[in-house]
């Protein structure tokens, strides 16, 4: 055994089109056109529609990647800048690798991904799909070596690939582990409306940001007309500077499963689904575990608890890397095979759902929550919080701070509060909730976490005095580009005009009126866009605009219009190839 996640390949239900691409991938490296065609076969899908999923999912891969397939997290908190230090650039040197390309030899590849959920552990990377987090100079030198060498992961130091819970704060949720059962039987000797009503009581919203009624959409749910009924937990945490849920699945995975088998016995579902990220892969082997010990104690299953008609099953999902899955829609459409592309809504999940028919999707905490709730009464939850925001909040801590990890507060905790306890100090800058949430300034620290003032799905990223503000946003504008699924115009091309935008401040060729347009084109995007991505891919932007405008003016160095691109530069291949570099082959 290499670790405790070493199992995450075996075992493993390739019944879905998402998993019989991914044992294609795993085993030969990339996904022929010939593997589309036996894979379109199997399914009954058209090739295109195969291939449709295959473009879509950064995870897969028409060329062969590495033996050792390296993808480097490039997030604020868990990149591969380690303060002068380019980590990234380091191995490939070392390795003479090209960023993006696949050794000449099949060995190795080294590419960028987004956050990989790591990010109170530091610079961090997948390798083959596995963890490695702490990085630093020495031990990228180290995996080089043993790249060099040819060595199996299986033979790497196991600490290497030990990925801890970093839980600094325990409150409501965290404090208590309840045993497997015990709240699925206290449900059970009441009616699923009883349930259904203490749940509306406790006030419970959801956890991912947006903070709809639990209750509500259970009751809708319930009441909805279909021939079945099925629970969704989202477990597609992809906000970059969020991690809880990571913690969550690897130490609370029997209270989720007990809150799905809970929501099941209130909508009268038989059929479940966790849908897991595509970079928490390696949490499959342990999460199927918790699984079988649940069946075997027939806490799933068949008349779970001996209760004649209480019938569910939960099966997991594993993603292929994109973000855009975390929206509830998206996640149904990649749940049925399909490429993760957001849907206009009415109808809503509660009424059309997977397959078209009613469907809860929670997320992790919200159905951890839940089976605490029905353990411990509605009184008890609503004990803390706000009027608005009962219960907790679980927060992902990290960037620049002494103690990251994850911290769970009564809601209406102020941003000062945590960043007391996490150790930051001379902080500029706090983004709640993830590049799509809210960048807040020293002046208003006293701001609260809650659905009042500042609502967060629990990414709470610290950007101290002397970090680049605008790098900052540069990175999340990349994010975003690079993650929009690029179903409509206003998001498929406004998130890279930004970016190029932002490139051009950062390349001191900006003017006034780049911010100008900045503005106006960031209004555009979050008006018109599709979906939820594009409503908020530049919030960062607006935000900063308004909170630190003096960074913004500061790089304007250009007093008349400059064009977006740098013509001269773009010369620069053709300058190589042609063996010139004299004055006629530059522009003035």
């Amino acid at each position: 055994m290499m670790n405790q996640y070493s199992n995450h390949c075996v075992d493993f239900n390739a019944s879905h089109v998402l998993h019989r691409l991914y044992e294609i991938q795993h085993t030969e490296r990339h996904i022929s056109a010939e593997s589309m065609t036996l894979v379109a076969d199997e399914f009954k899908m058209s090739v295109s529609q195969v291939a449709s999923v295959v473009s879509f999912y950064s995870f897969f891969y028409l060329e062969p990647v590495g033996r050792y397939h390296i993808q480097f997290s490039n997030c604020t908190s868990c990149g591969y800048q380690v303060g002068q230090l380019n980590l990234l650039e380091k191995i490939c040197r070392l390795l003479s690798v090209v960023t993006g390309k696949t050794r000449e030899d099949g060995w190795v590849s080294v590419g960028e991904t987004s956050c990989t959920g790591m990010c109170d552990h530091g610079a961090s990377m997948l390798i083959n799909g596995m963890p490695l987090a702490r990085l630093d100079d020495e031990r990228i030198t180290q995996i080089s070596c043993l790249i060099s060498e040819q060595k199996p992961l299986e033979q790497w130091p196991v600490e290497w690939f030990r990925v801890e819970s970093s839980i600094q704060k325990h409150g409501l949720l965290l404090s208590e582990t309840l045993q497997p059962g015990s709240s699925l039987k206290k449900v059970l000797v009441s009616a699923p409306q009883q349930i259904l009503n203490h749940i509306i009581d406790s006030g419970l919203r959801g956890r991912g940001g947006a903070g709809f009624g639990t209750g509500k959409k259970w009751q809708f749910c319930r009441d909805a007309t279909g021939e079945a009924r099925y629970v969704v937990c989202n477990a597609d945490e992809g906000e970059p500077g969020t991690f809880k849920d990571r913690v969550l699945l690897e130490n609370n995975a029997d209270a989720l499963f007990e809150g799905m088998a809970i929501c099941a016995y209130v909508i009268g579902a038989k059929k479940g689904y966790l849908y897991l990220r595509g970079e928490y892969r390696y949490l499959l082997g342990h999460l199927q575990n918790v699984l079988k010990r649940r069946y075997a104690k027939n806490l799933l299953g068949q008349s779970i608890l001996e209760q004649a008609g209480f019938d569910f099953d939960i099966e997991i999902v594993v993603g292929a890397g994109a973000y855009i899955c975390g929206e509830e829609s998206a996640l149904i459409e990649s749940l049925e095979g399909k490429p993760g592309i957001p849907q206009i809504r009415p109808p809503f999940p509660v009424t059309h759902g997977y397959l078209g028919q009613p469907t809860v999707v929670n997320n992790v905490e919200t159905f951890i929550a839940a089976t605490h709730i029905a353990k411990n009464g509605s009184g008890w939850f609503k004990s803390m919080g706000t009027k608005e925001s009962t219960g907790s909040k679980i927060l992902s801590v990290s960037g620049d701070c002494r103690i990251p990890g994850v911290y769970e507060y009564p809601y209406g905790v102020s941003i000062q509060q945590v960043l007391d306890d996490c150790g930051a100090d001379n902080v500029q800058a706090v983004q709640i909730g993830g590049p799509a949430g809210t960048m807040v300034a020293r002046k208003d620290f006293s701001r609260q976490i809650s659905f009042e003032d500042l609502s967060t799905g629990g990414s709470f990223l610290i950007f101290g005095e002397n970090c680049d503000l605008l790098s900052v946003n540069q990175n999340f504008a990349r994010f975003f580009a690079h993650e929009s699924c690029g179903f409509c115009t206003p998001c498929r091309v406004g998130t890279s005009l930004l970016t190029n935008s932002l490139q051009k401040i950062m390349d001191g060729r900006a003017t006034p009126l780049d911010i100008h347009e900045i503005k106006q084109l960031s209004a555009l995007v979050k008006r018109y866009s599709h979906c939820g991505l594009g409503h908020t891919a530049a919030n960062h932007i607006l935000d900063s605009l308004q909170q630190f405008s003096e960074r913004f003016e500061k790089r304007l160095t250009q007093k008349t219009f400059t064009p977006q691109i740098d013509l001269d530069a773009a010369l620069a291949a053709a300058r190589k190839m042609t063996g010139r570099d004299d004055a006629d082959a530059h522009l003035e």
